[in-house]
């Protein structure tokens, strides 16, 4: 049995984490439990432990989504105890800011770190910055199904801008709407679709900037759709923008990617080692609605440019298919399960 902890929150409005992912793909090999679906954190950390000692006679291995936040302690107890009961575990490592825990919490990542089975990191960026503080880390990117993704050739491209993401501080969601207010002094046509459920307030802040900038009737907010849904808008919109100033391995980003949109994000974290400027994307610093309007005036200018732009990126996802990342965790579990 495979214990997987993580945040499944999907029901409570917020976007499915990568565990709601995971977790059907695996469960067609292996016995899968999942956990945790509790709101409050102190019960869903309370969930995640009663898993762990109701079922640790049964559990052949633990994957945890680790975070380099608050959900950090998560992780540490439940590495705590892994080792106690003599229990492999696998981190899964989620977020742009373990660079920031590594230094900061330093006697805590080593006990997480070192007693693990096997780091799996879905960035190159973050695999880099574990070998550099003397981590072992495997590298397994986030996967897609890309033949559910119907690829869309644009031949132009028009001022209309697509945004997917979580409406909290962490993407610089805000940045959006100063594009937006950029782009009309030149393209009054110009649109934005924001797609996401609010986190921690910004939905709000991103309507009352609208309201100042009085670009609200070029803006659309759709709250969190399903997958099928965002999908769909998408066809309607011509440029993805990723405002976003801590990254790692966006899904949302790859997805836009295999959909045929050309990317315009910031260049921070892992983004790098996802996009190659110039190549498969356009790369910006973060925070700099200048930066931003002039590489959409080069999309919307250029149709050559997003042409190859959007074949490169199309044939980059590829590489991020299920059916050919699915082999490297069944090479990362089967050793783990007990026959």
């Amino acid at each position: 049995m495979i214990l997987y902890a993580g945040n499944i929150l999907s029901k409570f409005g917020y976007t499915p984490t990568f565990i709601e992912t995971l977790t059907p793909k695996l469960s067609e090999y292996y016995n899968v439990k999942a956990v945790s679906d509790k709101k409050n954190q102190l019960y869903r950390m309370f969930d995640m432990i009663s898993a762990l000692f109701n079922n640790k006679k049964k559990i052949d291995a633990v994957i945890i989504d680790s975070y380099s936040m608050r959900a950090f302690w998560y992780t540490y107890i439940l590495s705590k105890l892994s080792v106690y009961f003599g229990i492999p575990y696998i981190p899964i490592l989620r977020g742009g800011g373990y660079y920031d825990r590594l230094k900061s919490s330093p006697e805590y990542c080593k006990f997480v770190f070192t007693n693990s089975y096997k780091n799996i990191s879905p960035s190159l960026f973050l695999k880099n910055i574990f070998l550099k503080e003397g981590y072992e880390a495997e590298y397994i990117p986030n996967f897609i199904p890309v033949s559910k993704y119907k690829f869309k050739q644009r031949d132009t491209v028009r001022p209309k801008l697509f945004w997917v993401r979580s409406f909290d501080r962490t993407y610089n969601p805000e940045l959006a709407v100063l594009i937006l207010k950029k782009l009309k002094s030149k393209y009054p046509e110009a649109e934005l679709c924001m797609v996401g459920p609010d986190k921690d307030g910004s939905l709000q802040k991103v309507i009352d900037l609208a309201k100042e900038l009085e670009v609200s009737d070029s803006l659309k907010i759709t709250g969190r759709l399903s997958k099928d849904e965002w999908i769909k808008c998408s066809e309607d919109y011509d440029i993805f923008i990723n405002t976003t100033d801590y990254d790692n391995h966006p899904v949302s980003v790859i997805e836009a990617m295999a959909l045929g949109l050309p990317v315009v994000s910031t260049d921070v974290g892992g983004i790098p080692y996802l996009i190659e400027d110039n190549t498969d994307g356009l790369l910006v610093p973060p925070d700099n609605a200048g930066k931003f309007t002039e590489q959409i005036d080069r999309l919307i200018a250029d149709k050559n440019l997003v042409l190859s732009l959007t074949q490169n990126a199309r044939s980059k996802v590829n590489d991020f298919d299920w059916e050919i990342l699915k082999h490297k965790w069944f090479n990362l579990l089967d050793p783990l399960i007990k026959k």
